[in-house]
């Protein structure tokens, strides 16, 4: 077969392109040859029902999942945390690259002062909230949705105290303000911080050209996170915090995982050191012992108030 020239499909968003292109270089600097191909993500196309019953579900990932299955594009470059665990028929994860930082972080304007008393604080994941709510009950948390760039003047134009970003995205474009701190108590989003590949599954040129850029560590460690949510969620968007981090002294892997409710008032979680050899049922054992010790039942909880909303 002829070497193809790989058609990388990404969103517009500055992020969205900063991550074609780290995935681009990389496949250039092993020969292989490649165009990126920026697809609009609306949000709002309609898809016909045959796409819907090959389960595209996520927001942000949906008009490439859409691009590819149609032959556009030959891959898809997205931020891990934002691709549902369950990918459309015939699109498979092809590689996921060394992770970044995996923290939450807090822009905020004047002084801190706040953390102290009332505040308003900025974010549009359910996560964050029930967080920032579980450790500061007496503020309040408003919706903030957009891409990084327009959250952060969105954060400028409004009488918030702060916003909530993920550091990883803000480093990336050299966006980190002057006035942020890390939320190291805050457990992140099921894999986050890493990037995912997604193809073809029968592309199998371009699943190996793929096969190069892929980090075994962050491949493991996200892959129990994201057991860990798919196994909590059964479907339904819910604030989930996890994270596996693997230890190469004595060869283990730390797992924290957390379920909320979405006042942030009941918290559920587990913390976890385990051999590497168990690794491929950790996130569906940690899940578990969240179910059945109240989990289920705040999982309906949560299915209905979203339901209201």
């Amino acid at each position: 077969m002829a070497e193809k020239t790989i058609r990388i499909g990404t969103r517009d968003s500055e992020l969205a392109l900063w991550q074609a292109h780290t995935v681009q270089k990389k496949l250039n600097d092993l020969g292989f040859k490649t165009k990126i191909v920026a697809v609009k993500s609306t949000g709002d196309i309609v898809l016909d029902k045959p796409l819907y019953e090959l389960g595209i579900t996520g927001i942000f990932t949906k008009t490439l999942d859409v691009a590819m299955i149609n032959g556009d594009v030959d891959i898809a470059v997205h931020s891990m945390k934002d691709v549902p665990t369950a990918l459309p028929i015939g699109i498979v994860q092809a590689a996921v690259l060394e992770r970044a930082n995996t923290v939450d972080v807090l822009a905020y304007k004047g002084n801190l002062d706040f953390l102290n008393g009332s505040g308003t604080i900025a974010t549009g994941s359910l996560r964050r909230q029930a967080q920032w709510l579980n450790k500061y009950p007496t503020h309040k948390v408003v919706d903030l949705r957009g891409n990084v760039n327009l959250r952060m003047q969105k954060l400028a134009d409004n009488d918030w105290n702060g916003a909530v970003f993920a550091a990883a995205g803000l480093e990336r474009i050299n966006l980190n303000p002057e006035n942020h701190i890390a939320l190291d108590w805050m457990i992140p989003a099921p894999a986050q911080g890493a990037m995912l590949v997604v193809a073809l599954g029968n592309d199998n040129f371009t699943l190996d050209a793929l096969s190069h850029l892929n980090d075994i560590e962050t491949e493991i460690a996200t892959y129990i996170e994201r057991q860990f949510l798919r196994t909590l969620e059964g479907g339904c968007t819910a604030p989930i915090g996890a994270l596996a981090k693997y230890n190469e002294e004595d060869d283990t892997i730390h797992f924290q995982g957390a379920l909320f409710s979405l006042d942030g008032k009941q918290k559920m979680e587990v913390d976890k050191i385990v051999p590497i050899e168990e690794w491929k049922k950790l996130g569906f054992y940690a899940a578990k012992e969240i179910l059945d010790n109240g989990g289920a039942e705040l999982m309906a909880e949560i299915k209905n108030n979203l339901k209201k909303q």
